[in-house]
Order: structure tokens, then C-alpha cells, then sequence
């Protein structure tokens, strides 16, 4: 979501940093999650930009744009509005801190720069992309940097979250153990 605004942002021109430009472009905007043959599309004013979301250009700004408080306080409202129902999975730098700190489950997700990047990577390669290792490990420090530090909304763990180190996990081990752990957690309440 913090992504699809940023898009829209580097759209219309306005410099990541902008804060009351930013403010004013959030009123004439709408970012929506849409799950459609097991995949979550990403929609923005209507039209999907799910693959646009993942440029490098959006990577690079997003910490910047996502600082801004009327950003956090939009994409927070959207979130919990999302998951008023309940039986939903969000991911985030701030779910399980801010947005929803009741959550009954709340898992932090953690690897090593280098896995990260390596993922990154091969990402982008499907892509088309040749991308560099060090310059994608470069980016991911600046931005956990800039997400850890930020006033709004730090990316900090929750005193209650389970951490999982997936540094050396394939995502399909990652599901297997957070599934794992869910069903463990529900067994113990039942």
C-alpha cells in the first residue's frame, strides 16, 4: 500500500520528501488490495500496478514517502479497515505495532542483508534485470535505517511477536513454520 502511494507520488512529480504536497495528493487517492487466483493485486485509483510497485525507483523512495504521518495515518485507517472482519493476513513494518497491536498472532520476519538482497535479486532478474548485490544490500540498509528510525511508526518488533530468522529458509519452509506455529498456538487456546 505504502508502495502504491509512492508510485503515484513519483507519478505526479512530487519529490518523496514533500510532505504537504504528498498530504494533498493523498485526499485524490485510493489504494486497494484485491486477491484474485491466489494472488494479492495491488490496485491504485482503479488500475492494477502490482509489478510497477517492485521498481527499483519506487524501493528507493518508499521509506521517504512512507515517513510522512497523513501517509501512515491514510494507510492505517485502509489497514483497519481491511481487517474489521478479521481472518486476515497483513504484512508490514508496523502491523503488529501500530496498526493492529491486539492481533491474536503476530509474527517478525527476519534475514540477513545478504539473503535479503539475494532475494531481491533474483527477483529482478526475473525481471530482465541485472542487478548488483552490493548496491541492492546498500539500499536495504538505508531503508531498514530509515524505517527503524522514522518518528511515525518505527519498524520495531512487537514485545509479543514471534521472530523467525528465514535468512536460510525457502518460502515454503516460512509458511510451513508459521502455519506450524499458528495451528500449535490454536491448539493451545482450544
Amino acid at each position: 500500500m505504502y508502495r502504491a502511494v509512492t508510485l503515484k507520488v513519483l507519478r505526479a512529480g512530487i519529490p518523496p520528501d514533500d510532505r504537504k504536497a504528498i498530504g494533498g495528493l493523498l485526499r485524490e487517492t485510493h489504494v486497494a488490495l484485491r486477491r484474485e487466483g491466489g494472488v494479492t493485486r495491488v490496485l491504485l485509483d482503479g488500475h492494477d500496478v502490482t509489478e510497477e510497485i517492485r521498481s527499483r525507483e519506487v524501493t528507493r523512495s518508499v521509506s521517504i514517502v512512507s515517513r510522512h504521518r497523513a501517509v501512515r495515518e491514510a494507510m492505517v485507517r485502509e489497514q483497519r479497515r481491511m481487517g474489521a472482519e478479521g481472518g486476515i493476513v497483513l504484512e508490514g513494518r508496523d502491523i503488529g505495532t501500530v496498526v493492529f497491536p491486539d492481533a491474536d498472532v503476530k509474527f517478525f520476519m527476519i534475514a540477513g542483508i545478504e539473503s535479503r538482497a539475494r532475494r531481491r535479486a533474483q527477483e529482478l532478474r526475473t525481471k530482465g534485470a541485472e542487478p548488483d548485490l552490493d548496491g541492492l544490500m546498500k539500499e536495504i540498509r538505508e531503508r531498514d535505517s530509515l524505517d527503524s528510525t522514522r518518528k511515525e511508526s518505527p519498524l520495531r518488533k512487537a514485545d509479543d511477536a514471534i521472530e523467525i530468522d528465514t535468512s536460510d529458509m525457502t518460502i515454503e519452509e516460512q509458511v510451513r513454520t508459521v502455519v506450524d506455529r499458528v495451528r500449535r498456538i490454536a491448539e493451545g487456546r482450544a
